[in-house]
C-alpha cells in the first residue's frame, strides 16, 4: 500500500508494523474469527486503533482501492496490508489468516446447522444475529465517514454514491464507473480542495 501514487506515504507512521510474519498471520486470524457481520469493522479496529499499523487515512485509502479492484474488498485490503509489511509472504499470510480459521468454524457450524437448523431456538437466534450484523455495518460506516477530510468534496461524493446506490438502486458498476473517475479528476485538478 505504501506506493500507491505516493499518497499513502504522506502521513507518518503511528507505530511500527508487525514484528514477524507470524504476527501478520495471527493478527488477521484474530480479525477473521472476530468478523461477525463482516470483517471490515474489526480490521479497522485492530489494524488502525489497536496495532497502529496504518493511520485512519491510509486505511480509508486502502479500503477505497480494495473497492475498485475485482474481488472482496477486505481481502484486497488484507493483501495490500500484508504485502506492505511482509512482501508476498505477508500478503499470503494475511489472506490465510483471514480465511483459514473462519473456514474451519463455518464448516463446523454448517455441520451443526444441518443437524439442528430446523429447531425454533436456532431460528430465533439467527433472527437476532441479523440485527447485530446491521448494527456493526452502521457503526463501521460511521467510523469510516469520520475519517473523511473535513472538506465538502468527499462528502458530496459520498452523498452522490448513497443517492445512486441506496436511493435510486443503480448498479454498483454504474455508480463507481461514474463517480470514481470524477473523484480522480477532481483530485487531480485541485488536490487541496
Amino acid at each position: 500500500m505504501g506506493t500507491v501514487g505516493g499518497v499513502l506515504q504522506e502521513e507518518s507512521r503511528i507505530a511500527q508494523g508487525p514484528g514477524s510474519p507470524l504476527e501478520i498471520f495471527l493478527t488477521f486470524a484474530r480479525i477473521g474469527v472476530s468478523g461477525f457481520g463482516g470483517v471490515n469493522f474489526w480490521m479497522r479496529r485492530v489494524i488502525v486503533q489497536q496495532k497502529g499499523w496504518l493511520t485512519d487515512r491510509e486505511y480509508l485509502e486502502g479500503f477505497a482501492m480494495g473497492q475498485l479492484v475485482p474481488g472482496p474488498n477486505v481481502y484486497n485490503l488484507a493483501v495490500m496490508i500484508g504485502y506492505r509489511f511482509g512482501g508476498w509472504r505477508g500478503a499470503m499470510l494475511a489472506v490465510a489468516g483471514l480465511i483459514g480459521p473462519p473456514l474451519v468454524i463455518v464448516l463446523s457450524l454448517g455441520a451443526l446447522y444441518q443437524r439442528f437448523g430446523g429447531t425454533p431456538v436456532v431460528q430465533r437466534a439467527l433472527g437476532g444475529m441479523a440485527a447485530v450484523a446491521a448494527g456493526l455495518i452502521l457503526a463501521n460506516g460511521a467510523s469510516l465517514a469520520a475519517a473523511l477530510p473535513r472538506r465538502a468534496r468527499p462528502w458530496i461524493l459520498l452523498a452522490l454514491a448513497f443517492a445512486g446506490m441506496g436511493l435510486m438502486r443503480w448498479p454498483f458498476v454504474y455508480v463507481m464507473g461514474t463517480l470514481g473517475p470524477l473523484a480522480i479528476a477532481l483530485a487531480w485538478k485541485r488536490p487541496e480542495a
